[in-house]
């Protein structure tokens, strides 16, 4: 009923906690939203990049869509665009901002983006 409302769903925080992946099979999600604990240690760790890679892959598989948390650094940024994650997100990009500011911040980045 939710998807016929044009509703579209996602797993947070994927690959920790009670995250399962029986809810891939469950579930009628679009996103998969995976830990920033992955991303932070992808740049120093294979075992890390390693996982990061295979959860893009799978849910692209899936035809998921992914968003990467935690983005926090350009080799960060580097990394996850060249496994071909679809949205990023963290730090990097900017801190948590108000409501009242957002639609500013907005404004800039893609006045950034057509300069």
């Amino acid at each position: 009923e939710l998807k016929a409302l044009g509703v579209h769903l996602s797993i947070d925080d994927f690959g920790t906690g009670y995250s399962s992946l029986t809810y891939l099979m469950n579930f009628p999600i679009d996103y998969l939203k995976f830990d920033q604990a992955f991303v932070k240690g992808a740049i120093n760790n294979p075992e890390h990049a390693n996982l990061t890679r295979t959860i893009i892959a799978m849910a692209k598989n899936l035809n998921l869509k992914t968003v990467a948390e935690g983005v926090e650094m350009e080799a960060h940024k580097e990394f996850l665009m060249k496994l071909s994650c679809d949205e990023l997100q963290g730090y990097f990009f900017s801190k948590p901002i108000a409501s009242p500011k957002f639609r500013l911040y907005l404004q800039q980045q893609n006045d950034n983006l057509t300069a």
